[in-house]
């Protein structure tokens, strides 16, 4: 694929919009699906039959499915580690429909989860929904990072947030612009961009959510529904 414009028009937003809702699917489906016992790998296979079954052309990534320390690798590949009750689950997944991609992440808790693993994902989840009220078009991409990683740096788990934001989304799955702390890239109406910050302690945890959302004149229009308050299965 060749990476489309960075200015998606109406058709380009209904394909991609119909690769997060088929991401939305997805997600509800796996969480009747997950046990504990279950392998990593077998649990980003089922996600990958969905999205095929579910009209998905091809697979947007490498699905990334983690659990327990290595939930702190933010591309980490499924491997057969067991998933155990008391551990993080990430899954970050995305379908090709019409050539366009999809993105999103969850991470949930199996079984149970710590304070220290609720408090962490609820730094997480403020840094993302503090992002998504702030960014719209005309809002420099510096910026809407700066008010997530400020978040994260004001709790105390600066240096555990290493990557960006988040990034365009098109025919390719990173497309401009890039939302991190080196970017002078400033936000376009009809830009698709993920926003996906996460905090990652090493051999230990990590949490990322992520969404996939429409720029606008008034902010953004969120085509990732599923649910963001900490699920634990």
């Amino acid at each position: 694929m060749t990476i489309s414009n960075i200015l998606k028009n109406a058709k380009e937003l209904e394909s991609i919009s119909k690769c997060a809702a088929l991401g939305d699917r997805c997600f509800s489906h796996i969480l009747g699906f997950i046990e504990a016992g279950m392998s990593e790998k077998q649990v980003a296979a089922e996600i990958e039959r969905f999205l095929f079954a579910g009209g998905a052309e091809a697979l947007a990534f490498d699905t990334i499915c983690v659990s327990g320390e290595r939930s702190c690798l933010p591309h980490g590949e499924p491997s057969d580690k067991i998933i155990e009750k008391g551990e993080f689950l990430t899954m970050d997944f995305g379908a090709v429909i019409d050539g366009f991609c999809g993105d999103m992440t969850r991470t949930i808790a199996i079984g149970s989860a710590t304070a220290e693993m609720k408090k962490i994902y609820a730094v997480v989840l403020e840094a993302q929904l503090a992002a998504i009220d702030f960014i719209k078009a005309g809002v420099r991409c510096f910026d809407a990072d700066k008010v997530a990683r400020d978040i994260i740096t004001r709790e105390g788990y600066g240096e555990y947030y290493p990557h960006g934001l988040g990034h365009g989304v098109g025919t390719e799955v990173h497309e401009p612009p890039t939302l991190n702390a080196k970017s002078e890239e400033v936000l376009e109406k009809d830009m698709v961009i993920t926003i996906e910050p996460g905090i990652y302690i090493p051999d230990r945890f990590g949490v990322r959510i992520e969404d996939l959302a429409i720029v606008t004149d008034f902010g953004i229009i969120n085509k990732v529904e599923s649910p963001k308050d900490l699920i634990i299965l």
